[in-house]
């Protein structure tokens, strides 16, 4: 009887341990998910207090892209709200957003020109980079975590104690997998190297005029 009783003790303890020592991993890989979001979170903040400048900044020099801006302005409230998977999106459709802000920014010399501009370009560049960069971490943490609460032995324990699965930071598509492109070094050589193209185009039928005049 002795025998059994300690045989019994001992499934005990070693149940016991077991858990202990899945719920401390659990907690840790739970903790790491945490602590990688808390770094996105951080950059989507940066970037939301960015984007008021840039939009006066845009709005000095262009007066007549109102559509764009209204739409960056609607978005950036969305990237410090939400979900994991609300803010994941917010953050993509905004991504396209400057997109087309620095697009229009095409049109207008001055404004390429300007140090503000430039500044805030570089800003937003180092900010994108940052958010690309913790959330190849954070989604690896985030597929290990969850692996860990749907797979044996985990799954006996996870729900019980309260751990659930975590979402991932995910972009919309392939073109919203690109960072925002926010370097306008090569805009002017752009232009340069094409108005003698647009003179030589124009050069071509003239010639060609004064051709099948002197037939």
């Amino acid at each position: 009887m002795s025998i059994l009783l300690y045989a019994v003790i001992g499934v005990v303890v070693i149940v016991v341990l077991a858990v202990v020592a899945i719920f401390n991993g659990l907690i840790s890989k739970r903790n790491r998910v945490q602590d990688a979001w808390a770094q996105i979170d951080v950059q989507l903040k940066r970037r939301y207090d960015l984007i008021p400048n840039l939009i006066e900044t845009v709005k000095g020099y262009a007066k007549y892209e109102k559509g764009v801006l209204t739409q960056v302005t609607q978005l950036r409230s969305a990237i410090v709200t939400g979900s994991v998977q609300d803010k994941a999106e917010a953050n993509n459709k905004l991504s396209q957003s400057l997109k087309s802000i620095f697009a229009v920014a095409e049109s207008y010399p001055d404004l390429k020109a300007s140090d503000t501009f430039k500044n805030l370009q570089e800003q937003l560049s180092d900010t994108e980079d940052k958010i690309s960069f913790v959330r190849t971490s954070y989604n690896d943490y985030v597929l290990d975590y969850n692996n860990d609460i749907q797979q044996f032995p985990g799954m006996l324990f996870a729900q019980p104690l309260g751990f659930k699965k975590a979402d991932f930071f995910q972009t919309a598509g392939e073109a919203e997998r690109q960072p925002v492109k926010v370097d306008f070094g090569d805009l002017g050589a752009s232009d340069s190297q094409a108005a003698p193209k647009a003179q030589k185009a124009q050069g071509k039928p003239a010639a060609k005029k004064g051709a099948a005049q002197k037939q």
